[in-house]
């Protein structure tokens, strides 16, 4: 792949999420060790300069704060994020329109979302010649704040599976 026309996909599962009584699944917050594990995300996508100029989250508030941490990280080079409400609950299939949709110009894309449509998403795309420990890792684990990063050289709207190549799986952790 030449480096210029390679576009590099993040797909994140939100992080660790609480389950109060009496609140609707879409209203559910972070739990404690969600606000300290969502920044980790953030810290490490700088540090190995995956800085995403585009990011869709799911409407879900979990999803939401986890966006929030993330971009509290991202510091000046965090992007507007755009709430999706096509993102929560949504298949693989469902993800893949939404990301279809996404402007040319859009070079680094992030995701945030759920299971099990996250994972479901990652091992769709995933191409033959993907990093296969993170292959692994992503297809019998995905863990909250989970991130997988993938490179295609097509266009968002021609990603139709087995077309990107999964280069990274990381869950980044609060110490």
């Amino acid at each position: 792949m030449s480096a210029h026309h390679i576009k590099r996909l993040v797909i994140m599962r939100h992080a660790k999420s609480d389950w109060p009584g009496g609140v609707a699944d879409h209203e559910r917050p972070l739990e404690e060790r969600g606000h300290r594990d969502a920044p980790q995300a953030g810290k490490w996508l700088l540090k190995h300069g995956v800085v995403p100029d585009f990011i869709l989250c799911s409407s879900a508030l979990r999803t939401r704060q986890t966006c929030t941490w993330v971009c509290s990280e991202l510091g000046d080079k965090a992007p507007t994020p755009k709430l999706e409400d096509g993102l929560y609950a949504a298949s693989a299939k469902r993800m893949l329109t939404v990301i279809n949709h996404v402007p040319d110009t859009v070079t680094t894309l992030m995701v945030i979302s759920h299971m099990p449509g996250v994972q479901d998403l990652a091992m769709h795309l995933a191409s033959r010649d993907s990093d296969h420990d993170a292959y692994m890792d992503a297809a019998t684990r995905y863990p909250t704040s989970a991130l997988t990063i993938m490179e295609t050289e097509k266009t968002w709207a021609e990603l139709d599976g087995q077309d990107a190549r999964l280069t990274q799986f990381k869950v980044p952790r609060a110490k």
